[in-house]
């Protein structure tokens, strides 16, 4: 009698733990009208042709997961890898995170850029943050943070 109780009780507890473990970012929508005519790749909306949204590093997946789960929507990513011929051509750094699988541009539609660069800051995970004055998006990038450092490592109008 008590052990398919234990046994329907430890089911529930690691359906319940399970159920917790699920990003929210699964529940984040991609529909309204910033989301118009855009195209997705590998599962992310991107806002050009051009973007590559498939060598995205596991850690930098999670890290957009985080900022949709956060705002209920989903990221269109400007930038994502960049081989050296395109980071060139884009003007990117030399040593470029981009280059690396490493960083993503993007920006969520409504969103205003002020809160995307405030929960960036608040983020472990985000190791270099761009801000870039003018512009729509932020540039964020899982770089490993110089020692003593509380923030990710700002550039760019940050």
């Amino acid at each position: 009698m008590f052990r398919p109780l234990r046994s329907l009780a430890a089911v529930l507890a690691t359906a319940l733990m399970l159920a917790g473990c699920v990003p929210m970012a699964m529940f984040a929508s991609g529909s309204g009208s910033g989301y118009s005519g855009m195209r997705q790749d590998w599962g992310t909306y991107v806002s050009s042709k051009e973007v590559n949204a498939f060598c995205i590093s596991p850690k930098l997946r999670f890290v957009i997961w985080e900022f949709e789960g956060k705002f209920g929507k989903k990221v269109v990513m400007n930038s994502g890898y960049r081989d050296g011929q395109h980071n060139a051509a884009a003007g990117g750094a030399d040593n470029s995170y981009h280059t690396k699988c490493m960083a993503a541009d993007f920006y969520i539609p409504g969103v205003p850029k002020e809160q995307l660069i405030a929960f960036a800051m608040s983020l472990d995970s985000v190791g270099g943050l761009g801000c870039y004055p003018g512009r729509s998006f932020i540039h964020v990038d899982i770089r490993d943070r110089p020692r003593g450092y509380r923030r990710p490592v700002t550039f760019s109008g940050c």
